[in-house]
């Protein structure tokens, strides 16, 4: 099981005062040598927290993989293609929530998500679809020619009962069979912490997982690369 850490939220902090502190490129290389296996970035239309200087500084300096976050959208595309990232992940974007509320609607917006994949693919950058674990949209990620989706974990973060939970983790454990057996890779993120992230760690047919809040509030604590390195350790457990 891989780690990839998302340093959104090291931007949130410095955009809460300006500046210059805490520099994201500087977080990502620390995750890095505490064993991290990509770096994540969410590039947002509003430009919340990362902006596209921090993208190009860390297409520079991440020596693993970047995964660039991101709505289908001309302007963001357009930074994309010419960043070049190892990967895109598609999310859907809205400008009034705090963090990402849903999956992507494949099944909606096939024939325009399907361009965007062709589009990417004719310049050697692979990418990712953020979905729902619904048997829909992770078989429309396939017929648009995804190389692979990232299943939200969100809803299995914020079950509170243990049958919510059971019901929530077994949808997840299913569609990522299902991705498996369409030859899809298969990531999960959203939500995920030191409590709850085991379970989603044991499915077998789960490659990757992209995780942030949780790690970097933790890091305000501990450090940033000891904050890694504990949950590497859960993730491989």
């Amino acid at each position: 099981m891989r780690l990839a850490i998302n340093i959104d939220h090291i931007a949130t902090i410095r955009q809460a005062r300006g500046g210059n502190e805490p520099d994201s490129v500087v977080a990502a290389e620390l995750c890095e040598r505490a064993g991290a296996e990509g770096i994540v970035c969410h590039l947002r239309e509003d430009r919340r927290h990362i902006h596209d200087r921090d993208v190009r500084r860390l297409r520079e300096t991440v020596k693993t993989k970047l995964d660039l976050e991101m709505a289908a959208t001309e302007e963001i595309i357009r930074i994309a293609l010419d960043v070049k990232p190892e990967l895109v992940t598609l999310v859907p974007e809205k400008r009034q929530e705090l963090t990402t509320e849903s999956g992507i609607d494949v099944v909606g917006n096939k024939k325009h998500l399907e361009d965007v994949v062709n589009t990417f693919h004719r310049n050697n950058i692979l990418v990712s679809l953020f979905v729902d674990p619904l048997q829909t949209q992770v078989e429309a990620s396939k017929d648009i020619g995804s190389d692979m989706i990232e299943i939200h974990t969100g809803e299995y973060a914020e079950a509170r009962s243990e049958r919510e939970v059971n019901e929530e983790l077994e949808k997840i454990r299913q569609m990522a069979r299902l991705g498996k057996q369409l030859g899809l890779g298969v990531n999960g993120g959203h939500g995920l912490n030191y409590v709850n992230v085991q379970p989603i760690a044991a499915i077998d047919d789960i490659d990757e997982l992209s995780i942030g809040h949780a790690v970097i509030s933790r890091a305000v604590f501990v450090g940033i690369e000891r904050a890694v390195s504990e949950m590497i350790l859960l993730v491989r457990k």
